[in-house]
């Protein structure tokens, strides 16, 4: 009886190895990157449905006191990862323009700003009205990470570097 226990809980045990084993490797997890481009001002172009390297989208708000709050925090983690990563804070399309613009010329973050005055961009992530809201997308387009909140830095830091091994 005691051997038949045991076999089952190794069935059991496979089983659940090899669901993990599909969710992490085969899935889509937590879906793919919506195939748009961001224009940067210098230029740039990154698409985000496959970007050459892991990208972080930040959704924001001027009125939105722990998107305020975490900005040094991203911005600390973006100077010290440098360009393993890239970093887009989009604010909502709700925020006054002149607002944000303030904003950003009064904070001068090292990662790109962008501004979603038609909300297109966060139609694209599923109609984000929350904020702040986070993806990590990695370099093959899927998407590692989400966190409505306030980013888990030393999680998404690991993230980064694993994808992205320095150079």
């Amino acid at each position: 009886m005691q051997n038949i226990g045991g076999k089952i809980f190794a069935v059991l045990v496979i089983g659940l190895l090899a669901t993990l084993l599909y969710f992490t490797v085969f899935a889509d997890g937590l879906g793919k990157g919506p195939n748009i481009t961001i224009e940067t001002e210098q230029g740039q172009s990154i698409n985000l449905s496959k970007p050459m390297k892991p990208i972080l989208v930040n959704f924001w708000a001027t009125s939105c006191p722990g998107c305020i709050k975490e900005m040094p925090e991203l911005a600390k983690m973006k100077l010290a990862l440098g360009d393993r990563f890239e970093l887009v804070a989009i604010s909502m399309n709700y925020d006054p323009v002149s607002q944000v613009q303030s904003f950003i010329q009064n904070n001068p973050y090292p990662f790109i700003f962008k501004m979603d005055t038609d909300g297109a961009i966060a139609k694209a992530f599923g109609n984000i009205l929350l904020t702040p809201t986070s993806f990590l997308i990695a370099p093959n387009g899927k998407i590692v990470y989400k966190q409505i909140g306030e980013v888990h830095f030393d999680l998404v830091a690991k993230r980064i570097k694993q994808m992205s091994p320095q150079l």
